[in-house]
Formats: structure tokens, sequence, C-alpha cells
């Protein structure tokens, strides 16, 4: 297949390399002292998952270097069988311009985002049929550029850190779960899914079809909700958070309120908050995307996150005390230190 990767850290660097090292032509949208890198070294990829990961079938190791295209703006390449959205996503209006022509009529938009994606309530039928959350689209210009029709739902279940320009780990995992996000695709284009899907297992990862994407992206999103600013907050690694009880506590009651929105959206998490945690301990001692962030300096995944469910707690009249508290803990760690805060 030809694809190209939009914004090659942890997340879309696994992505980029895999797929590369499976025999796939590999473009990367990349920026800065990364992108300078790439360039004069290629990727480097260092895959620490553990060669047990998803039970019965053993994955070789793909650490190594690959020499890839890269340039700063998606002008460059053409239209894409699949373009992976890998940039933070409330990063993703800032890159718009730049990669317009690598989509045509027949390319498969992937987002591995976290947080509420911006097309959730375009295409979902019923009485939340093009809500616009302000926290994710406020003008529409994400909705604009990238239809829904366009759009291949994606849940990432790994960890990966970007650990200097140029040079990408992943820590932990290997699963991706795939859902139409329209809910009336055509036959090409589940056929496209399929193909996208099975060259992804082809290249080492785990993937699932998922027959309600908007589910399953509740279910990471609970996580995220929960573990991502109390990581941030007390710098604790995955392991850390999950072996205390008083910090798990905390977790437990943003799950609970998380959950509660869900269900208002006619979404049943099906799981306990223990449920739920301890699919985040299956990341072991992975450090959570907003604690890199933070540690690097970088602005911090609140609003698509955090804000976006607080923005349908209120409109749905249902109470978040701990997530807010947990929001606005956040917002003020940011402002100390000088980062963007949502």
């Amino acid at each position: 297949m030809k694809l190209c990767v939009v914004g090659a850290g942890g997340i879309g660097g696994t992505i980029a390399a895999r797929m590369a090292a499976d025999g796939h032509e590999v473009c990367l949208v990349v920026r800065g002292a990364h992108l300078a890198s790439i360039r004069e070294s290629g990727l480097r990829f260092v895959d620490q998952a553990s060669a047990a990961d998803g039970g019965a079938r053993k994955f070789a190791s793909q650490t190594g270097v690959y020499r890839l295209a890269a340039e700063p703006d998606g002008r460059a390449f053409g239209a894409q069988d699949a373009v992976f959205l890998a940039v933070k996503a409330h990063q993703l209006r800032s890159v718009l311009p730049s990669i317009a022509t690598l989509i045509g009529p027949r390319t498969l938009v992937v987002p591995a985002i976290n947080g509420l994606p911006w097309w959730y309530f375009h295409g979902i039928g019923g009485r939340f049929e093009g809500l616009n959350l302000q926290a994710l689209d406020p003008d529409g210009a994400l909705a604009a550029a990238l239809p829904v029709a366009a759009v291949i739902g994606c849940v990432v279940h790994l960890a990966g850190e970007l650990h200097g320009p140029g040079e990408v780990h992943c820590t932990a995992g290997r699963r991706l779960i795939l859902g139409v996000a329209d809910r009336i695709s055509s036959a090409p284009r589940i056929a496209a899914l399929v193909e996208l899907a099975h060259a992804l297992q082809e290249a080492g990862f785990i993937v699932e079809r998922s027959p309600d994407i908007r589910r399953d992206i509740w279910i990471k999103l609970i996580g995220n909700l929960s573990f991502n600013p109390i990581a941030a907050l007390t710098g604790y690694r995955m392991d850390q958070i999950c072996a205390d009880e008083t910090v798990l506590e905390v977790i437990r009651a943003i799950l609970r309120e998380g959950a509660a929105v869900a269900a208002q959206l006619d979404i049943d998490i099906g799981m306990t908050p223990d449920e739920r945690i301890a699919i985040a301990r299956q990341l072991g001692s992975a450090r959570i995307s907003m604690l890199q962030d933070l540690e690097a300096g970088r602005s911090l995944e609140i609003a698509p996150i955090v804000g976006a469910v607080m923005e349908l707690a209120a409109h749905l009249n249902i109470e978040v005390p701990a997530t807010r508290m947990a929001h606005a803990l956040i917002r003020a760690r940011a402002r100390t230190l000088g980062l963007p805060s949502q």
C-alpha cells in the first residue's frame, strides 16, 4: 500500500516503521529537528514491545533504521491509499493546508489520535447528529476538510515515545481497533478497510474490526480522561499509578463520570472502573503521552480529552466534579510551566 503518516512521534513513528518493514511505500509529514534527522540518518525505530504481545502469535522485532521520504508539507506527495493522522488532536487544524493533496477520492483517512475525534457526531444519526463541540472543531474546519465519509475510526492501544530527533521507541502494545465512521460506507470503502486491516496485521499489529467504533473510542477515552492528567500531575508511570491505591480512587471517580456521560450518548461502556484499570495495567511501565508532553515542554492534549467530556457533560446536565478538578489542576500545572493551556 501507499501511505502517509502525518506526525512521526511515538505512535506515528511506530506505524510508519512497521509498515515500511513489511514493504509498504511509506512517506512522512514531519517538521523541525525530527525532519532534519530523518532526512540525514533515517527513522531509527526501537521495538521494545514484548514478543508475546497478542498471546499465541509471536512477533519478530522490527528494530532498525528506515529510510523514508519525509517532508514538512504533504503537498510534496500525491494522493495516498491511506493517511494516518498521528499529530496531537489539538494540532490537526495546523496541518490541514499541508495534507489536502494527500487525500484522493479513495483515500482512507485514519486519525490515530487521543480524545474525542472531531467527526464523532457526524454520520452518527439520531438526536446528536451534527453536534459541534467547541473543544474539538469550533468553526467546523476539520469537518469540512476531513469529511466523515473519508474517515476510518481508529483506537490505538499501544505506547510509544520520541527519544530525541529521528528516534522512536514502541514501549508496549500492538493493538489497533478500526471501524467505519459514518455507518453507511459503500462496498468499495469496506473493501479498502479490509485491505488496510490485513496490511496492518501482516506488519505486526493486532487489528480488530469494530462494529461500533464509537463505543471503542469511549472505552479508550475514559482511560485517557482519568490516567493522562493524573500522570502529568504526579509524574507517575502507568505501573506506578496502578500501584497507588489512593491515586486509583481518583481514577475510579473520573472513570465513573466518563461512563455516565457516555451512557447519555447511548454508549454502554460495559465494564467496571476496575476492569478498565486492568486494561491500563497492560501498558506496564509506559509513560503516558500527557506526561511525556509535559516533561518535553510541549502543549498538552487537554481540550480533546478532558475539555470535550466536560462540554458534553454540561450539554447533558451531568455533574462531573472529579473531572472538573483534574481539568483545573492540569491547566494550572501547564500555566506554571508556560505551556499552552486549553
